[in-house]
């Protein structure tokens, strides 16, 4: 059953220290939140009370609201907990909190607790798993885009190593729709031993690359696969290509190569068709 709904607090000064956390969104992006993160929008509002309810390390601290969204979200408020507070201010306060003119007007302050760390995470997956993993990635936009790739094609881990992104960037949270929030992942160490685990744990492992050595479609059915990714413009190491298998997906002459999320759509969409996960 939905909890019952907080009290709503009316925030008039930009400075009122309720909202702390809220405050100068886009420096914070950048200097970091100790561990919190900035969920925004109805649909990963949404998403953060799934993977609050289902146990998976996500909480709300504190909700921020244009005032005349309020009434839009109540379903959704309803079912995180009520000691949760939900401030709520006019356009020029918020804008003024957030730094910046923030259309959508739904905002929480959210923490991830308990993460698992990778060998915790291969370890609990099932004995057919697609993983998706990621050496470098920099940019948050294909961040968010990869984990959207993931939860569309039923991924069970997406791995990283420790030169990529935080996939709990505000924007990078915004661009998958939430599913950074619902697709489990670990990000620690570097590329060669995340390489090294999943051999361990027995997954045939693909790195993707233009310079493949097979197309894509060559890829056989395997109870457990890896696709690895990396970094744009640059793409996997020389010395990670010569480690494992690889794979070309197969374009017209004239361009490099395509955008990271791009290729990682068009390899999982493959990948999950003929281990029959869609």
């Amino acid at each position: 059953m939905p909890s019952a709904l907080p009290p709503v607090l009316r925030i008039d000064d930009p400075a009122d220290p309720r909202i702390a956390g809220f405050i100068s969104i886009k420096e914070r992006d950048l200097t970091g939140r100790q561990g919190r993160f900035i969920a925004e929008g109805t649909v990963v509002l949404r998403m953060l009370a799934a993977a609050h309810r289902a146990g998976r390390g996500f909480a709300a601290e504190a909700m921020l609201l244009l005032e005349n969204r309020l009434d839009g979200v109540r379903d959704i408020l309803a079912d995180f907990p009520p000691d949760v507070p939900v401030y709520v201010a006019n356009a020029a306060v918020f804008d003024a909190i957030a730094g910046f003119n923030m259309h959508r007007g739904v905002l929480a302050l959210g923490r991830r607790s308990g993460e698992p760390g990778r060998d915790q995470l291969l370890a609990a997956l099932p004995a057919n798993s697609l993983v998706l993993a990621a050496c470098g990635i920099s940019n948050h936009d294909n961040m968010g885009s990869l984990f959207r790739n993931a939860a569309a094609f039923g991924v069970d881990a997406v791995l990283m190593d420790e030169t990529s992104c935080d996939p709990l960037y505000r924007k990078a949270i915004r661009v998958s729709v939430g599913s950074v929030l619902t697709v489990p992942y670990a990000r620690e160490g570097s590329v060669a031993a995340l390489i090294e685990r999943l051999q361990a744990e027995g997954f045939a492992i693909w790195g993707l690359s233009p310079a493949g050595t097979s197309d894509l479609g060559a890829i056989p059915p395997a109870p457990r696969t890896a696709l690895l990714m990396g970094t744009e413009g640059e793409g996997l190491p020389q010395s990670v290509l010569a480690s494992i298998r690889t794979a070309r997906i197969r374009q017209r002459p004239g361009l490099d190569s395509l955008n990271v999320s791009t290729a990682a759509g068009i390899a999982l969409h493959q990948v999950a068709l003929i281990n029959g996960l869609i």
